[in-house]
Formats: structure tokens, C-alpha cells, sequence
């Protein structure tokens, strides 16, 4: 557990722990939950198929391919407890890689048109 007060900057750091320096981290889809079990129906997305849903992400600098740090603003859910769960999906490819996930960026969905 880690304590924050509503509003403050949360700040955190994900790294791969392995020494091919030709590996890079990229985070797909960060969700937070007023449950640690259920992180479908009461969730908030922070990140979505690498699209920012949160207006108070933001990166930071990282000194390495295999580290990425990012922020945003601790919330509470409303008529919850003061628990805020979080599940982060982070992919690994190859550096340099334009072909890959990480160098694809944003994934946004297009909405199908309805058949008549």
C-alpha cells in the first residue's frame, strides 16, 4: 500500500529486469479499481491501447529503454472506500522495432456503423 492524498501526484516507475539492451518497455493500458478483484465494471482507465484517457498523465525522462516513469493525480471513487486499486499492462519488444507494439503508440478503436 502506498498513501496519497486526493489530488496529489502519484509517481511511478515500471522496469524490466534483464540485460539485452535491445529490449524496451511499453505501457499499453494502466486501469484503476475500487477493487482489487474486479478491474472491468467500476473501473477509471488511466491508459487505453497506449491512448493518455487521463488528463493528469504525463511521462518523465528515463534514462534507459528498460525503465518508464509516468504520473498522475490520486482520486478517490465516489460512495467507495478510500482504496484505489491499480493494473497496468506493459508490453516488452524489441528496440527499434517500428513494426511493433511500442511503435505504434495510441490504438484507437473505430466505432462500427449500425446495420439498419
Amino acid at each position: 500500500p502506498y498513501r496519497v492524498g486526493i489530488n496529489q501526484n502519484l509517481f511511478l516507475e515500471a522496469s524490466l529486469h534483464s540485460s539485452d539492451p535491445s529490449l524496451e518497455l511499453f505501457l499499453d493500458t494502466c486501469v484503476a479499481s475500487p477493487t482489487r478483484h474486479n478491474f472491468t465494471t467500476r473501473s477509471y482507465p488511466i491508459i487505453k491501447n497506449g491512448c493518455v484517457k487521463d488528463p493528469t498523465y504525463s511521462t518523465y525522462y528515463s534514462p534507459s529503454k528498460h525503465i518508464l516513469r509516468f504520473k498522475f493525480s490520486a482520486f478517490q471513487f465516489i460512495q467507495s472506500n478510500p482504496e484505489v486499486y491499480l493494473q497496468c499492462e506493459l508490453v516488452v519488444c524489441r528496440a527499434y522495432d517500428y513494426s511493433s507494439r511500442c511503435y505504434q503508440g495510441c490504438l484507437q478503436r473505430s466505432k462500427r456503423e449500425a446495420s439498419s
